[in-house]
């Protein structure tokens, strides 16, 4: 196998004068994405930069409990991330993201380390982060799916809410199909990339660990245990977040405490 293949800085920048053509396209079409680019092309630099300088003291410093604390930021920037792009108020979401995050992430976690990887120590940094981040950062994207098309089935449903709870039926019997549905469409993507891994697609992590070097069978075990442990936690995380904001998110009579930020 091939040593790992290194990247002058010279060598990135040449291949950023790709990003003409989507800046192009931006300006041709006037898509309005210009400055939001820009803005999140630089912060992904910064940002990168940083965290790869941390992350180089984090592997050295091998500790369980600055992993935690690590984690433990990782888990409020993605539930405060969520909220946002939910378009909804970060009190009292925020709260029931990160609960379903922390159930969701910590069981899988730990079978990874504990049971399935093996790293010595188990709290490998090395391992534990890089983990925890590619288990939440595809949550993300679940869980901002489901609380999106949770609140807005149900307001173009809310005649058929109000005729369920009129009759008597409980809060979470009311909301069940809306539980439903949402869960189905934030849980579509992952089941999509399942289907196709491999044969249309091969992810992030299995190209990185070949073009680091790692034998192709290695690489294609981690990724499937990968794919299962992310298919996992977002189930976790998501049905846990929904159904607090059913228990907590609701008056008794029904009339749900929580609104859309655009809504009035």
């Amino acid at each position: 196998m091939q040593d790992v293949v290194d990247i002058t800085w010279w060598q990135i920048l040449l291949f950023a004068t790709t990003l003409v053509i989507p800046f192009s396209i931006n300006h041709y079409y006037k898509l309005g994405i210009g400055k939001d680019a820009s803005v999140g092309l630089i912060r992904m630099t910064v940002q990168l930069a940083l965290v790869g300088l941390y992350l180089e003291y984090l592997f050295y410093l091998n500790s369980l409990v600055v992993n935690l604390l690590w984690l433990a930021v990782m888990i409020l920037v993605g539930a405060n991330a969520i909220a946002t792009k939910s378009k909804l108020p970060r009190k009292p979401i925020v709260g029931f993201v990160v609960v379903g995050l922390v159930i969701g992430l910590l069981p899988v976690l730990a079978l990874l380390c504990l049971v399935t990887v093996q790293p010595d120590p188990f709290y490998s940094a090395q391992y534990a982060i890089p983990l925890s981040g590619m288990l939440l950062g595809n949550s993300l994207g679940g869980n901002i799916v489901a609380l999106q098309n949770f609140y807005s089935t149900l307001e173009s449903r809310w005649s058929e809410y109000q005729a369920a709870i009129s009759l008597g039926a409980p809060i979470p019997m009311a909301t069940l199909p809306f539980i439903r549905l949402s869960l189905q469409k934030s849980l579509a993507p992952i089941l999509a990339t399942m289907a196709t891994t491999g044969l249309v697609s091969l992810p992030g992590m299995m190209t990185g660990q070949i073009l680091g070097g790692a034998s192709p069978v290695v690489a294609i075990k981690y990724q499937l245990v990968i794919m299962m442990a992310i298919w996992v936690m977002m189930t976790i995380s998501i049905t846990v977040c929904l159904n607090l904001v059913v228990h907590r998110g609701f008056e008794p009579s029904g009339k749900p405490k929580i609104r859309p930020l655009d809504q009035s």
